[in-house]
């Protein structure tokens, strides 16, 4: 369970050539992690029952549309790592995207009918600590809990797009990005929200990378407002001027909270009506895991003075600090602090309570 320091990968220049140098990078890994994807979705744990493996492609097919429309160089980028790699541009939909992707497949597969409490899992807990609450420069902070078997693909991207604002993108192989901070300061994170209204639209890790294109967090917020979205997540956006946003961001409804004078948290249930009622039944088990999670990240931030290291160690707290269990086998595979007035990141890679952060620098 300890890892060495973060894997990062240097991507730079055009759409097509930053693709191609993350499909080159880790080719094997990505086919590995693609076909593990694609079982869980096609076993039905995780999607709501079993669905015939070439159909999970076919859906993924039909969503690839919706990507090229939202974001032309992201999609090019998405499909030149998907030949680098060997693998097609409909399974890196899928692989890039999985827990949108399973939103999708239970509504339009199940008609968004079934939908059994095995498929609603426990995906990260974040906060934004607002400039006043951290002596004039905040924060925003967020494990990253996925599937255990995830946490051996975590990388962190370096990127130098020849027409977007160079980043630092927490990810996994295969991912156009999942956590990040661009060279302007605006940040962005997310937490996994199961919605019942998933549509064949665009994956959450190409909005993520949309987002951080941005200049501001209000840009930012308008980012993920206007994306034709495929399934729920929840967005934090953040930025060197310390404005930031909470967004419930469900197929049909995308409620705004704006970062005032407290650290603002979440976590994997919806704090909203208008989300909550296109979030799909939780179980008490989980529920009460994602409420245990959100309280301890209130609590410890409920303060002025906040540090990185006060953030890490909300990390590290057993509450928050995800170990993989029967039978969800959901762990904190990763965890990143970010800084945008002074540009610092740090980034974990495995359970935080039991690895080192490391400080990454911007692409010179």
């Amino acid at each position: 369970m300890q890892r060495p320091a973060i894997r990062i990968v240097d991507l730079s220049g055009t759409p097509e050539a930053m693709g191609a140098a993350h499909g080159h990078s880790y080719a094997e890994e990505i086919r590995q992690y693609t076909a593990e994807r694609v079982r869980l979705v096609a076993e039905g744990l995780w999607s709501g029952g079993p669905i015939k493996p070439g159909d999970v492609i076919d859906l993924a097919e039909s969503m690839l549309p919706a990507h090229e429309r939202h974001s032309p160089r992201l999609y090019a980028e998405m499909v030149a790592m998907a030949d680098a790699a060997g693998i097609s541009a409909s399974e890196a939909v899928v692989v890039g995207g999985f827990t949108d992707f399973v939103d999708t497949v239970r509504a339009v597969v199940d008609g968004g009918g079934a939908h059994p409490e095995s498929v609603v899992v426990d995906d990260c807990t974040a906060a934004i600590v607002p400039d006043c609450r951290a002596g004039g420069s905040g924060y925003m902070a967020q494990t990253w809990d996925m599937h255990a078997g995830a946490t051996d693909r975590v990388i962190l991207l370096r990127i130098k797009p020849d027409d977007a604002p160079a980043a630092l993108v927490f990810t996994t192989v295969g991912a156009l990005g999942q956590i990040g901070m661009n060279e302007l300061g605006v940040c962005v994170g997310i937490n996994n929200l199961t919605a019942t209204d998933g549509t064949p639209g665009v994956v959450w890790t190409q909005v993520v990378r949309h987002a951080l294109e941005q200049s501001s967090a209000d840009a930012a917020r308008d980012a993920v407002l206007d994306a034709d979205l495929a399934g729920g997540h929840n967005f934090l956006v953040f930025d060197a001027r310390g404005v930031g946003y909470n967004i419930e961001a469900m197929p049909g409804a995308r409620p705004v909270t704006p970062v005032a004078g407290d650290a603002v948290a979440h976590t994997n249930h919806t704090l909203t009506d208008s989300a909550g009622a296109l979030q799909g039944p939780r179980p008490s088990a989980l529920d009460e895991n994602s409420r245990r999670r959100l309280s301890t990240a209130q609590r410890r931030l409920d303060r002025d003075g906040v540090t990185e290291a006060d953030l890490m160690a909300l990390t590290r707290d057993p509450a928050v600090c995800q170990v993989a269990t029967d039978p969800y086998h959901v762990e904190s595979s990763g965890a990143v602090v970010m800084r945008p007035k002074t540009k610092d990141f740090w980034a974990v890679w495995g359970l935080p309570s039991m690895n080192d952060y490391r400080h990454v620098e911007f692409p010179s």
